[in-house]
C-alpha cells in the first residue's frame, strides 16, 4: 500500500476508536469507501490506493481471526502477500456495496434502475464472512466444475472479475431546504444537463449533508447526486429532529470555563461552558430541536477551540509560560508514576 503510515493502524484508517462495535465499524467503512472510491474521484490514483487501504482495514477488523493476527503483528506479513482484489478494475461504488452487503449504499430515488441480483456478488464478499469451503463452491459453480471436482482433478472455476470503472461521469447538485421542508419532505424540481426536468421527493426527517442518488440519468448513464443543505438563518445545521451548532472558543475560555449566548430555533439562550472543555466536546440543550408529533429533538453544541492567527509579544510570552508549566507537570506526573 502507498499509505504505509495509516496502514499500521486500521482503526485510524476508518476514523474509529478501538472499542467501536460492529455496527460502527460497518458504518465507518461505508463512509470511507464512499469518500475514496475511484468511481467518485475521477479514477484518482491516490483515491485508488486509499480505497484499497480502507477495504483492507475493514477486511481485517471485521474478521476476529485476522484482527487477532493483526494485533499480534502476524497480519502485516500475510496482508502484504495477499493478491490485490482490485487488480482488474474497480466496480462502481453502488455495485460494490450491493455485492458486499446485499444492499445499495445510497437511497435510490425515482429514475433509479433495479438493484443487481443480490445472490450474485460478482466475486466480492463481505470480508466478515468466512470463505466458502471447496465443496460448497463446487455446489454453487455448476455441473462442469462439480464433475471435475468429483474426478479428483482439483479444478475449480475462478470467480468472475469485478466490473471495470464506468466511463460515464457522475454529477452533483446542491439543494437547499428549510428546516420545515427537511422535516416533512419536499418536492424539488431539477434540470439535468441535457435539459430534462425531473421532480424529486426528498424524504422526511432529512439532514444537512445528506446525498440522494438519481441512478443512470446523466448523459452516458452516470448518476446524479443531490446534496442537501439544511440550515437555519442563524447557521444552525438540521439533522432529522436534531439541531447542530458549532461553538468557537478561545483556549482561555475553554480551559477556564465561561458563559456564552447560543442561537436556537426558539431564540438565543445562555449556556455555561464547563472548565477544561476540549475541542469536540458536545453539550446538549434538551428540547431545542425540531418537533414531530409528540417527539422533540435536542440541540447539540460542539466546542471548537480556535487559536489566534497571530500573537503579540505579551501573548506569546504567556503561551510560552503555559507550555513550560505543562512540561513541568508532565515530568512530575512521570516521577510519581515511576515511584
Amino acid at each position: 500500500m502507498a499509505d504505509t503510515l495509516q496502514s499500521s493502524d486500521y482503526w485510524a484508517v476508518l476514523g474509529l476508536a478501538r472499542d467501536a462495535d460492529a455496527a460502527a465499524l460497518k458504518r465507518a467503512f461505508r463512509e470511507q469507501a464512499r469518500r475514496w472510491h475511484p468511481d467518485l474521484n475521477g479514477s484518482d490514483p491516490v483515491a485508488e490506493e486509499r480505497f484499497k487501504l480502507v477495504n483492507e482495514a475493514y477486511a481485517v477488523l471485521s474478521d476476529p481471526r485476522r484482527r487477532r493476527a493483526w494485533e499480534t503483528g502476524e497480519e502485516a506479513t500475510s496482508a502484504s502477500e495477499a493478491p490485490d482484489p482490485f487488480a482488474s478494475g474497480f466496480p462502481s461504488f453502488e455495485a460494490y456495496l450491493d455485492r458486499l452487503f446485499g444492499r445499495a449504499g445510497d437511497e435510490d430515488l425515482p429514475g433509479a434502475g433495479p438493484p443487481p441480483d443480490r445472490a450474485d456478488r460478482g466475486g466480492l464478499r463481505d470480508p466478515a464472512e468466512p470463505e466458502a469451503s471447496a465443496a460448497s463452491r463446487v455446489r454453487e459453480e455448476g455441473p462442469a466444475v462439480r464433475a471435475a471436482h468429483d474426478a479428483g482433478s482439483g479444478v475449480t472455476a475462478a470467480p468472475p472479475s469485478p466490473p471495470p470503472v464506468r466511463a460515464a461521469s457522475d454529477r452533483e447538485s446542491l439543494v437547499e431546504l428549510t428546516p420545515e421542508q427537511a422535516l416533512h419532505g419536499a418536492l424539488v424540481e431539477l434540470e439535468l444537463a441535457d435539459g430534462l426536468l425531473v421532480e424529486v421527493a426528498t424524504p422526511a426527517l432529512a439532514g444537512d449533508g445528506w446525498r440522494l442518488r438519481l441512478a443512470g440519468v446523466t448523459p452516458g448513464g452516470g448518476d446524479h447526486f443531490l446534496q442537501l443543505r439544511v440550515r437555519s438563518p442563524e447557521g444552525l445545521r438540521i439533522d432529522g429532529l436534531r439541531v447542530l451548532h458549532q461553538l468557537e472558543l478561545s483556549p482561555a475560555d475553554a480551559a477556564l470555563g465561561c458563559q456564552v449566548v447560543v442561537p436556537t430555533l426558539q431564540g438565543d439562550v445562555r449556556l455555561r461552558i464547563p472548565p477544561g472543555s476540549s475541542s469536540g466536546r458536545l453539550l446538549r440543550l434538551r428540547g431545542r430541536g425540531l418537533e414531530a408529533g409528540d417527539q422533540r429533538g435536542d440541540q447539540l453544541v460542539e466546542v471548537r477551540i480556535v487559536v489566534p492567527p497571530s500573537l503579540d509579544e505579551a501573548e506569546e510570552a504567556l503561551y510560552g509560560r503555559l507550555r513550560q508549566l505543562a512540561e513541568e507537570r508532565a515530568e512530575a506526573d512521570g516521577r510519581e508514576s515511576a515511584g
